[in-house]
């Protein structure tokens, strides 16, 4: 095997750190040349500027570093043109034109919507920890949030300020926690910029969220929706049909009465209700640790008990969690409480709960597998 040879053999175990594909697969290695034992290797990157160009050298020089031969690398960068990236584009979505990945029949994607009747219940949060428990245990998960009016993941994820990489109209999401994030916030020009659309805008926003975003092969998605019934909630019911549905409340009766209508209306468009969560729920107190409960009690039981009767069949409570001012001081400082307190209470019941979401009770018998032999 010559030289140059080796170093192609040895640049097909770079990936790209953002689209995880090997550096000749996506078009990225321009030229290779070697002569007096130098090696001359120019990498072509997908826009100017790319944020991972200094990874890739690294990487690049790690991998031909097992080449005797080589006593000097010489590493040169370019930039794809249109139809380079383009080619990069159709690599990525196996040669499709732009789709929703998770809606096509062969996808094995769990998608699980977060939804609440009223704001302020925790839902975001929830959806975090979730995510983040969820990748714990090993599985590759996604965060989309679609809460288009009042989004907060990308606080909660400590990713604030953070742009995606694009590529034209596709975008890398970013990733915290292992976890790769999508939110409207990452696209508006000032943070403080308000979202001010209506319906038929917020279907097209979200199913470019969906669709642009390269988001690689994930186990889950959980789906930060706004609360109530609006736009949104139709539109994933309508864009993803094997969507299901997660409600949120907290242990008040009225904020449980809410609640119902969320999972009501998922109901209605046919997607599959899979339990209730209770957040904010009774906590021993600190000093004397007598049960407090802050917000009421009885809410979790009464959605789940009320969608059950709806459905006509069980909509199980998955858990409740405590209230825990952790839980929240985590999210402003943009680290899970799973993270930074897994010994609390409430990270205990988020866990608990992520493990029952890592239980696929539909069968993939049948289903058609991405594997090539």
């Amino acid at each position: 095997m010559s030289v140059v040879e080796k170093i192609h053999t040895a640049l097909a175990t770079v990936q790209d750190p953002e689209l995880h594909r090997a550096l000749p697969e996506l078009g990225m290695v321009e030229s290779v040349s070697f002569d007096s034992g130098i090696a001359n290797v120019k990498i072509l990157l997908t826009i100017s500027g790319c944020p991972m160009r200094d990874r890739l050298t690294s990487d690049v020089t790690a991998a031909l570093s097992g080449i005797s031969e080589i006593i000097d690398l010489k590493l040169e960068f370019g930039v794809m043109n249109e139809d380079q990236r383009n080619n990069v584009k159709s690599v990525l979505r196996n040669g499709r034109e732009k789709f929703i990945p998770f809606a096509q029949p062969e996808s094995l994607t769990r998608v699980v919507g977060i939804a609440s009747g009223k704001g302020g219940v925790g839902k975001s949060s929830l959806t975090v920890n979730l995510a983040v428990a969820a990748a714990q245990k090993g599985l590759r998960v996604g965060i989309l949030d679609a809460d288009v009016y009042g989004h907060s993941i990308p606080r909660l994820m400590g990713l604030m300020g953070q742009r995606p990489t694009a590529i034209d109209q596709m975008f890398i999401p970013l990733e915290a926690y292992g976890i790769k994030t999508v939110s409207m916030e990452m696209f508006k020009p000032e943070r403080s910029d308000a979202v001010a659309y209506r319906g038929p805008l917020l279907h097209r926003v979200l199913e470019q969220l969906l669709s642009d975003a390269y988001w690689g092969d994930l186990d889950l998605l959980l789906i930060d929706l706004p609360p109530g019934t609006g736009d949104l909630a139709l539109s994933l019911g309508m864009l993803i049909p094997s969507s299901e549905i997660i409600v949120v409340t907290t242990p008040q009766v009225a904020a449980a009465e809410v609640a119902e209508r969320a999972g009501r209306i998922a109901h209605q468009i046919k997607q599959h209700v899979i339990g209730v969560i209770e957040n904010m729920s009774e906590f021993p107190c600190p000093h004397c640790g007598e049960s407090i409960s802050l917000f009421g009690t009885g809410g979790g039981e009464e959605t789940a008990k009320r969608l059950s009767g709806l459905v006509g069949s069980d909509v199980p409570l998955l858990g409740k969690v405590p209230f825990n001012p952790a839980l929240r001081e985590g999210g402003d400082a943009g680290t899970p409480v799973v993270l930074a307190h897994p010994e609390s209470a409430s990270s205990e019941a988020i866990v608990a709960i992520a493990a029952q979401l890592i239980l696929r009770k539909k069968s993939l018998v049948g289903v058609r597998l991405g594997l090539a032999t």
